[in-house]
């Protein structure tokens, strides 16, 4: 009898562990999108401007602008890597990173609003030529 009990007790404890381990990964999963992917899920399915998505991209040159006299309040427009006709705007209203300019290989993560622009809260940049060996030291040998 006891032992049944314990097992309950078990399986009750286990189920808790679970369903808290469950609702904690959904809360936090993001998808990760090309421009692409993103403009054909919200096209597909308009309540995707609630969830919370990564999208990776190239600055398109030019675009960059910010407003006089704040730390933040970004706007630009990212191109697809692949289809640079695929672009989409972005309003990032905080500090961008030092290695951020036109052209920049970006991941922007937030919500693409019905208003047509995805509101970051998050801006990365990826700079392969500062952390890349160049094809000349790798075949030189270092």
């Amino acid at each position: 009898m006891k032992n049944g009990r314990f097992f309950v007790g078990l399986v009750g404890v286990a189920a808790v562990v679970a369903y808290l381990m469950w609702t904690g990964i959904s809360d936090s999963m993001v998808y990760y999108l090309t421009p692409v992917e993103l403009i054909a899920k919200v096209e597909g399915d308009p309540t995707f401007h609630e969830v919370g998505v990564k999208v990776s991209g190239r600055v398109v040159e030019g675009s960059w602008t910010r407003e006089d006299g704040t730390s933040g309040a970004h706007e630009f427009v990212v191109a697809d890597l692949e289809d640079t006709g695929v672009t989409f705007a972005v309003y990032y209203d905080d500090v961008v990173p030092d290695t951020f300019n036109d052209e920049a290989e970006v991941v922007v993560e937030g919500r693409y609003g019905p208003d047509g622009v995805f509101h970051a809260h998050t801006v990365l940049t990826k700079c392969g030529s500062r952390f890349e060996a160049a094809k000349e030291d790798l075949a030189a040998g270092g």
